[in-house]
């Protein structure tokens, strides 16, 4: 009677250990608790009230038009830096375009809205970049005088933009994060190609962007679903920047599907659902939907990681509408169509990813899998980080036809032999912080 309640008592332990315990960082999970629908609502109200955030309306109005707009997303980075302790400076960057015969008929001076949160480690110069574009648009995208709240399409994406600072400015992270209102976006993505390319041109080792698109209503137009629990991100599958140098490599090891900006949307999906209760992350594979494109595009043309955040289900009678009823549709981008608990739920998904990226150590370094010999077994090895304490790796594993890592296997070495075929799986490797903070995932080279 005894050895039977013993194996019992041993079977019951070796079932509590296996359970599988979500752990949360309790500093991004009260940052995400700080997230406050009242104040989405209240950055997208004073946002409306421009009337127009039109890239070709005026500049020198004080209260209506993109420059007025501008002025107050700069207002609230700047309350924002106050509480930063000197880490977070914010600006207008500008530059003059020439008329391109197409979107733009007139010499511009086009406006990013940039605050930089420093980070506090002087050696990472990681960079993560959180958008939204600033702009908006009626019917006709040369229609600069007249009314178009743009509450969705993108004060939705802004708002979220100013949430995440307000709340990170009062905390610190090792890597450096940037928040950017763009211009230009209904022009022709005009700000975030002026972004993208600079950084390039001055080589900002950017890990990873997070731009948001319309991402603050929660049904659709024609089919009427109504759900605010489900997220889209966009990601491309094979990399726009210099394909042709690495499509032999990506063949060879059937990498189609794990390149940089679809790793990124599956650390955010790992990461979102970690974080924001009653939110699934619903990858897309695309870079972004049919007839549209993102201010991500820019920065996946030019190497970086790059998604598109936006809602589950469009409306388009509330897109690039002129604000009007005809047959009993309400037509514009209103603030009464906006559902602000979801945008809260969004906002949050971005905050965590971004939070959880800018704590974490820097990518391991060489990671490599070796195929000298053929066998039932895999070795990988890497080197440690360039910057952050580590307190050990992550090796994750899917099968190759497998949307997300399906097993996540500690370890505190710097190799590790696993008992399945390098022929059967995709491997990756990330370090991971004490805290519990992980790096973007590695996919290892070949090494022999």
């Amino acid at each position: 009677m005894k050895y039977f309640l013993a194996v019992i008592f041993v079977s019951a332990s070796l079932f509590c250990q296996a359970q599988t315990t979500i752990n949360r960082d309790p500093v991004i999970e009260q940052m995400v608790k700080e997230i406050s629908s009242d104040s989405l609502k209240g950055y997208i109200t004073s946002l409306v009230a421009f009337g127009t955030r039109n890239t070709l309306s005026t500049q020198t109005d004080p209260k209506r038009g993109i420059g007025a707009a501008r002025n107050y997303v700069l207002k609230q980075f700047n309350r924002f830096a106050l509480q930063s302790g000197g880490r977070m400076k914010a600006f207008i960057d500008t530059t003059t375009l020439q008329p391109d015969k197409k979107r733009v008929d007139t010499t511009l001076l086009l406006g990013n809205v940039v605050a930089i949160l420093t980070g506090t480690d002087t050696s990472d110069k990681r960079i993560f970049l959180i958008s939204g574009h600033l702009d908006n648009m009626r019917s006709s995208v040369m229609d600069r005088t007249g009314d178009a709240p743009g509450a969705n399409d993108d004060a939705s994406g802004t708002a979220a933009v100013l949430e995440c600072a307000r709340i990170m400015s009062k905390r610190s992270f090792s890597a450096t994060i940037i928040f950017i209102a763009v211009s230009g976006e209904e022009q022709g993505l005009l700000g975030a190609y002026f972004m993208a390319n600079k950084s390039k041109a001055q080589h900002l080792d950017i890990e990873a962007v997070l731009n948001n698109d319309i991402m603050g209503s929660n049904n659709s137009s024609e089919t009427n679903i109504i759900s605010n629990t489900r997220l889209r991100v966009f990601s491309e599958g094979l990399p726009a920047f210099e394909l042709d140098k690495n499509a032999k490599t990506i063949r060879q090891l059937g990498l189609e599907n794990d390149g940089k900006s679809r790793q990124l949307a599956r650390y955010v999906k790992e990461t979102a659902e970690r974080y924001v209760d009653n939110l699934e992350i619903v990858m897309i594979y695309r870079n972004d939907r049919f007839l549209r494109g993102g201010d991500h595009t820019p920065y996946v043309e030019n190497g970086y990681a790059a998604v598109r955040i936006t809602e589950m289900n469009e409306n388009y009678y509330h897109q690039h509408q002129d604000v009007r009823k005809e047959n009993g549709i309400q037509y514009g981008d209103l603030i009464e169509f906006m559902d602000f608990e979801y945008l809260r739920k969004n906002t949050a998904a971005n905050l965590a990813s971004l939070a959880n990226l800018a704590k974490a150590p820097s990518m391991p370094v060489d990671v490599k899998i070796d195929v000298k010999k053929l066998g039932n077994t895999s070795y990988l090895y890497w080197s440690v980080p360039k910057t952050g304490t580590v307190k050990g790796y992550y090796v994750m594993i899917r099968e190759t036809t497998g949307a997300t890592w399906q097993k996540k296997i500690f370890t505190a070495d710097l190799n590790i032999t696993l008992p399945y075929s390098k022929d059967n799986y995709f491997f990756a490797v990330q370090a991971v912080n004490a805290a519990g903070n992980e790096s973007l995932p590695v996919v290892p080279a070949v090494g022999r």
